[in-house]
């Protein structure tokens, strides 16, 4: 049972976009993340075991102007979470769960969302190697909204643009709290840190 309750995470960064391109800046040029674009999680027991997996992260619509990025926004379908590391039988079982009312309540709640809220330059040594860019935004999960901010490596060339940033976040503060109480045993308690590696691919439409 701990492998079929162990939470996958993720988390990462995302919203449903609200806006149309009619609004924009003329001068922005807008890319399109295309289906290779994943955040990876990992989530952990006190005991050190864990179970990864992927979900996808859909957008339509990230900002560039005078070739540096600007602004967007992102959705991620509670419905794509997969699991890597369990067998097939089990796979679907964590699955299955994590899309429950314990974890992300995909009936009432069927997408994670993120927004950009502002961007600025990078030159720390936290993060994804090679960062240069420090993103701040706001993350949604089953209703509620809290910043989440992370540097992360973004190259423009060519008409094409990747994203790739690691970060962690506490899924209690969005209400996540299944098998999150310090006094469970070891081997069913469930880290409220979610550990989450961003890899994104888009193109200018």
């Amino acid at each position: 049972m701990k492998k079929v309750a162990l939470f996958c995470g993720i988390a990462l960064t995302t919203l449903l976009l609200n806006c149309t391109n009619d609004h924009l800046d003329p001068a922005l040029d807008t890319y399109r993340l295309d289906e290779t674009s994943v955040a990876i999680w990992k989530g952990s027991l006190r005991t050190g075991y864990f179970n990864e997996g992927a979900i996808t992260v859909q957008s339509d619509l990230l900002t560039v102007k005078d070739g540096k990025v600007t602004g967007g926004s992102f959705t991620i379908p509670v419905s794509s979470i997969v699991n890597y590391n369990l067998p097939d039988s089990l796979k679907h079982q964590l699955v299955h769960h994590l899309q429950s009312a314990d974890f992300f309540n995909m009936a009432l709640h069927p997408t994670i969302t993120y927004t950009i809220t502002s961007l600025a330059p990078y030159a720390g040594g936290a993060g994804i190697p090679g960062a240069n860019y420090q993103v701040n935004g706001n993350l949604t999960m089953l209703g509620t909204t809290h910043p989440v901010n992370f540097p992360a490596k973004i190259n423009l060339a060519a008409n094409q643009l990747s994203v790739e940033a690691t970060l962690t976040v506490d899924r209690t503060r969005w209400g996540i709290t299944f098998s999150s109480d310090p006094a469970l045993p070891d081997a069913q308690y469930i880290l409220p840190d979610i550990d989450i590696h961003l890899k994104l691919a888009g193109n200018k439409p």
